[in-house]
Order: C-alpha cells, then structure tokens, then sequence
C-alpha cells in the first residue's frame, strides 16, 4: 500500500490529486507542518530535507513532489505522453513550475506574510514576478486546452497546487480569462474535488 507524508499545503495536494486521478489506493498520513511535524526525527529519517509531500512506494521513499508526480506517471502509463514532443511539454512546464511558479509564489508569500521585518523590495520583486507568471500561463491557456497541450497531465496537477492556494501569496486570476477557464475545469474533476477534501480534512478544527 502506498503511504503518503503530507498536509493542507500547495505542494502536498498534488500528490493525492494523482493518486486519485491514476485510481491508486494510497494511506494518506499527517504531517502538521504548524507544528513542526516535519522536524520530528522519523519524519527527517524518511526525508533529511524536512519538508513534505513524501511518497513511500514499497522500498522507495521518494520526497519532491515533482519527482513523485513523474514517478507515478510511469508507474501507471497515465498522466504522462509515453515520448515526443507530448512529452517535452509535459516536462517543460514541471520545470517551469520549479524554477519560477514554486518560487515566486513560495517567496510572494514568505515575505507578504511571515517576515519578521518588513522588506518591500523582496515584497515587490517576488510579486511582480508571479503576477508575470500568471500573464505567462493566462497567454499559454489560449493556445491550449491545458498547460501541455490538449490533454491533462501531471504538469496541469504541479501548476494547480499553488493556484490553490494563492491566497497566501496574494495573487488574484482577475483579468485572466484563460486562466479561470483552466482553473475551475481541473477543480471541478472529481479526483480533485476528493484529494482537496482529504488533504483539508488533514487540518485540526478549532475548538
């Protein structure tokens, strides 16, 4: 059985997204990153980075949720064009998503909402560049039907991690149609619609 390491987070939800899409059983396990679940020393032994998602898939422990994406694409044959330039695309947009979505988005929202002074140059910098992003993929979404092409792939599910979850860096798909489109067709599948329900219901409810 497939366990997986995660929480409420943008890059947790992509993982039971894909389970869920791929019809692959899977027990999902909390890790409370509130309060420091991902510093306790069996999570580190699991992933020495400290962070989740973390997929255990028989003897492989795999962290990155990208890497775990890609992983179980191959495993099943889904999600994932078998090679081509279907392919590239898919590849192309995850390392969009690491190089500049993740970050821009992570970095937006560190600074907007948990530095402890505030830093309106890195403020402005990290949001003018996700606000750049968004155009970029609002553009892209014109010409396709998802990030990659014609059909949903794994790439689809790595860019809606952090869409969301733009709230917490501020950003807004105001004035990108294209985008709204995107958004609400992947969030209205109901793999997605479940792993969300799941990965929520990980959260501790006030008293």
């Amino acid at each position: 059985m497939i366990e997986l390491y995660g929480f409420a987070t943008p890059n947790s939800v992509k993982v039971p997204i894909a389970l869920e899409e791929m019809g692959l059983s899977y027990v999902l396990k909390p890790v409370n990153i509130r309060q420091g679940g991902q510093k306790t020393a069996d999570f580190l032994a699991l992933n020495p980075n400290g962070k989740v998602p973390v997929l255990v898939d028989g003897a492989l422990a795999l962290s990155e949720s990208a890497a775990i994406l890609v992983h179980l694409a191959e495993k099943t044959g889904r999600l994932l064009p078998r090679d081509g330039a279907d392919r590239a695309r898919v590849f192309e947009q995850l390392f969009f998503h690491a190089s500049a979505l993740g970050p821009a988005f992570g970095n937006a929202g560190f600074f907007k909402r948990l530095a402890t002074e505030p830093q309106p140059l890195a403020e402005a910098r990290f949001t003018t560049e996700a606000n750049r992003v968004l155009d970029r993929l609002d553009a892209l979404l014109g010409e396709r039907r998802f990030v990659a092409g014609d059909d949903f792939t794994i790439a689809d599910i790595a860019h809606f991690g952090w869409l969301w979850r733009r709230e917490f860096p501020g950003m807004t798909l105001d004035g990108r149609p294209n985008l709204v489109r995107w958004f609400d067709a992947v969030a209205a599948r109901p793999a997605v619609r479940h792993a969300i329900a799941r990965v929520e219901a990980l959260v501790p409810q006030a008293a």
